[in-house]
């Protein structure tokens, strides 16, 4: 099989509609039904949502937990959450695949943990975009938002930052089964990373 991948110049949100757009046309080709969305405000999911509708995509938006900047605050824009559920768009909200208890730890401690050399292994191989993508296709996975069968294949959508810059086709697996996930095509990326 031969596919084009396309090749961003530069990292961010100025490329979401064409990470977008990409991820789109993909999924029709592949049959693909479920897109998993990383948004911190609502911003990259509301374009997903938008790009999307008519189109028989299940739309599953991923967010970070409360708590990351300030105590008891979730950073999900209230009008954009509003707008979401309206469009049908299922959303995610825990803690971070690659870090909770153990990130806390090695602040508290020092050192490093197994799952900080995972994270930091997929962002300085590949960048920001690329661990994100494999967090939030687990986080989907266990909240049971998307399945997790031999068969199942959905279209992962992050960026660095904001917006969206990468997306790829996934095989899904839950957490505790990290290394049956796959990676199984890139659609967009980053040339270069910061």
């Amino acid at each position: 099989m031969e596919k084009p991948i396309m090749y961003l110049e530069s990292t961010g949100k100025e490329n979401t509609q064409l990470v977008i757009d990409a991820a789109i046309k993909r999924a029709e080709e592949l049959g693909i039904r479920q897109i998993v969305v990383s948004s911190t405000t609502g911003y990259t999911a509301l374009e997903m949502a938008k790009a999307a509708k008519g189109k028989m995509l299940k739309i599953v938006c991923v967010s970070y937990q409360y708590g990351v900047k300030e105590d008891g605050k979730w950073e999900m824009e209230t009008d954009a959450l509003k707008e979401l559920q309206d469009m049908g768009v299922e959303v995610v909200t825990q803690s971070h695949l690659f870090s909770g208890i153990e990130r806390a730890i090695s602040n508290k401690l020092g050192g490093t943990s197994r799952i900080d050399v995972i994270s930091n292994t997929l962002r300085s191989l590949f960048g920001q975009g690329f661990k994100v993508v494999v967090e939030i296709t687990m986080m989907a996975a266990d909240s049971g938002k998307i399945p997790v069968t031999p068969g199942t294949e959905v279209i992962a959508i992050a960026g660095t930052g904001h917006g969206a810059d990468v997306a790829v086709v996934m095989k899904p697996a839950h957490s505790q089964r990290f290394f049956d996930a796959q990676i199984r095509e890139i659609i967009a990326m980053p040339r270069v990373r910061q």
